[in-house]
């Protein structure tokens, strides 16, 4: 029996953490708000870094925030990212720590106004992911008029590292954009289940 390979995006490689993720969440809608939480914190604890090295890093993360629970993590002190800065298992910048908690406070602030940051998030694209079409991965751009209108306004309210290049990796990440390339399984896959 012969197996070919599922054709998709240049950047996961051969890695096979990478290509899982690729293959069953990047670019998938996302409308869960603990793991909104989650990505927004991944995304900022990646800025200067490559993704994979966080995507390794992904279970530490989730033991040494508890499983990114947002209250919990509003509530940590000064004794709390001491401790997060002892732990090899996460990147240790005590800015990124501390505005991790910093954003999880103001993160329930955002819940409070919206109901949910589902609900203030995705108004940002209509409520619906944008369908790309990008023939190559050269194509693919690192911000959008969409992640500068999101950096602004989470910066205004107070977040940390949202820049808009954390912000569209976050909208890729949680699918508000479908930036799989054209030649990518996952392309048609998420734009028919859009279509449904």
């Amino acid at each position: 029996m012969i197996f070919t390979e599922k054709p998709r995006c240049v950047w996961p490689g051969s890695d096979a953490l990478y290509r899982q993720y690729h293959d069953t969440e990047w670019g998938v809608p996302l409308h869960d708000d603990q793991r909104l939480f989650e990505f927004l914190i991944l995304e900022g604890a990646q800025a200067g870094l490559s993704w994979i090295t966080i995507l390794r890093k992904r279970e530490n993360y989730r033991a040494a925030f508890d499983n990114f629970d947002v209250s919990r993590i509003a509530a940590y002190d000064t004794d709390k990212i001491a401790a997060l800065m002892n732990n090899s298992g996460i990147v240790r910048n005590r800015l990124k720590l501390q505005s991790a908690v910093a954003n999880a406070q103001k993160y329930l602030l955002m819940q409070n106004e919206f109901g949910s940051f589902d609900n203030f998030i995705w108004r940002f694209t209509g409520g619906k992911p944008v369908q790309n079409a990008w023939r190559s991965g050269d194509e693919v751009p690192a911000s959008s008029e969409v992640s500068d209108a999101m950096s602004r306004e989470l910066k205004r309210r107070g977040f940390k590292f949202v820049g808009t290049t954390i912000c569209y990796a976050l909208m890729q990440a949680t699918g508000m954009v479908n930036d799989h390339t054209m030649d990518c399984f996952r392309h048609e896959e998420l734009h028919t289940r859009l279509l449904k």
